[in-house]
């Protein structure tokens, strides 16, 4: 399988390319030529397989050429045989016809498990096969450290520079990071927000040059085409748990980056029965706003309850783009600059098709806390915040209630205790035994401005080389 960039100006790499690139060379995102498509009686035939075997179906046309079948298979069967749940991704019910999808039975207790758990076995895989040794550069509103970090840490042939926002992640969520201790880990907290942290990343790797020809960067972030093909396998995973494909299924997906959602959208065009996808926020609304009135305005990043979507640049929102575009580049181009240059919309034919499959709501604070004692006390299963901010969503969006409505259960409550303590519903989540000892823990991370070029010397100077 080949793999084309959003910009349309890029080489067309394989997946190992793809995987070792992050950013293409003309600034866009890569996405596959052309995606696979099931037919229903093939998606039928693969009820009752365990999580592992289902994700390889789903997957191995993304990598086949690449990694032998075999190799492939042990890879995701280690990957999901190390989730604490046998089910890997079990559905609570909560209402009537209405269900979360617990995706915080891996490592770090957050979705993010699902892919990065995965991406350091290929990333082992590949380095080894070319002897090659390479920069591993992320940024992260809160998870996606702590799981890369995970993923990472038993690679050899790679250092990883994880950013985050300085003061703007859980204690839990940093401590997850930071307490991982190794000679190629480094933490770094920027006195910033998350867009700060990811624009620094997005600017390296438009320029490599500081790294002075000694090595390279690779993406974690959801920037990587391999984060998001793991991710698509629980939305099968979750239709044929409830009837599908032959009913259709609806999500509401917490959604910061949009590559969890843009993962259920690519599910439904390779063939499963998807009716709606909801866009869940918080406060920081861009993608609401874009969605539900065609408007879009970068706005001043507020500081909520669910900091894990404190985003405003919502990167994975260009490949959806690039398909509502009719895959042409210079089009998508021309529409990534008009986001640049202020307040706009997209043409409008283009997002009256994009609201056929998408809703989206925003939910603030307080409509969150009350979420978590609502759910809480009609079922007793506890909301981290950004899954009651789904739920929240769901329930205002919610087109036919005869469809199975599943909302994504982004984390573990116990990384957000000061939500489940504002939702007053008198219990505190429990770290996991494997976790008992995390504030015990020694950290180690590096407080930096700011500032870019800082941020390049840190890498340069901290990085191993052949």
């Amino acid at each position: 399988m080949k793999y084309i960039s959003t910009r349309g100006k890029a080489e067309a790499l394989g997946f190992e390319d793809v995987l070792l690139t992050g950013l293409a060379t003309d600034g866009g995102l890569y996405v596959p030529e052309v995606l696979p498509r099931f037919t229903k009686e093939e998606i039928a035939s693969w009820r009752g397989l365990p999580y592992a075997e289902l994700a390889f179906n789903v997957m191995y046309p993304f990598v086949e050429g690449a990694i032998p079948e075999d190799t492939f298979r042990k890879m995701v069967r280690e990957t999901y045989g190390a989730f604490a749940h046998q089910a890997v991704a079990p559905l609570v019910q909560i209402d009537s016809n209405e269900w979360v999808m617990e995706l915080f039975h891996g490592p770090t207790l957050a979705f993010k498990d699902f892919a990065l758990q995965l991406l350091g076995k290929l990333f082992d895989y590949v380095l080894q096969k070319r002897n090659k040794r390479v920069v591993v550069l992320g940024a992260t509103s809160g998870d996606t450290g702590s799981a890369a970090i995970e993923g990472c840490k038993h690679c050899k042939n790679l250092d990883i520079f994880i950013l985050h926002p300085f003061q703007r992640v859980s204690d839990v969520q940093r401590k997850q990071m930071t307490t991982i201790v190794g000679e190629n880990i480094h933490n770094i907290a920027i006195e910033g927000n998350f867009d700060d942290c990811q624009g620094m990343v997005k600017a390296s790797f438009n320029d490599q040059s500081f790294l002075q020809g000694k090595t390279s960067l690779v993406a974690v972030n959801s920037i990587n085409w391999a984060r998001i093909m793991a991710q698509i396998v629980y939305y099968f995973h979750a239709s044929l748990s409830l009837g599908g494909p032959d009913r259709s299924i609806s999500f509401s997906v917490p959604t910061g980056n949009f590559g969890d959602i843009f993962a259920g959208y690519l599910a439904r065009n390779m063939g499963l029965p998807i009716n709606q996808l909801i866009v869940a926020t918080n406060k920081n609304d861009i993608l609401h706003r874009l969605i539900s009135k065609n408007q879009y305005s970068v706005e001043k990043l507020e500081h909520t309850l669910s900091p894990s979507m404190d985003i405003m640049v919502s990167s994975n929102f260009e490949r959806l783009l690039f398909d509502l575009y009719g895959r042409n580049g210079s089009a998508l181009s021309a529409v990534m600059n008009s986001f640049q240059s202020g307040p706009t919309s997209i043409d409008a034919a283009r997002w009256t098709e994009a609201r056929k499959l998408f809703d989206s709501y925003a939910v603030n604070d307080k409509e969150t806390c009350l979420t978590i004692a609502e759910v809480y006390e009609a079922t007793e299963e506890l909301l981290d915040p950004h899954t009651a901010i789904g739920v929240r969503a769901a329930r205002e969006c919610r087109r036919d209630k005869s469809i199975p409505m599943v909302t994504l259960a982004t984390a573990h409550p116990v990384k957000f205790p000061e939500a489940v303590e504002k939702s007053g519903v008198g219990v505190s989540p429990q770290l996991p035994p494997h976790m008992s000892d995390l504030f015990e823990r020694e950290e180690r991370y590096t407080v930096m401005p700011n500032a870019v070029e800082a941020v390049k010397t840190f890498i340069l100077e901290n990085t191993q080389h052949d």
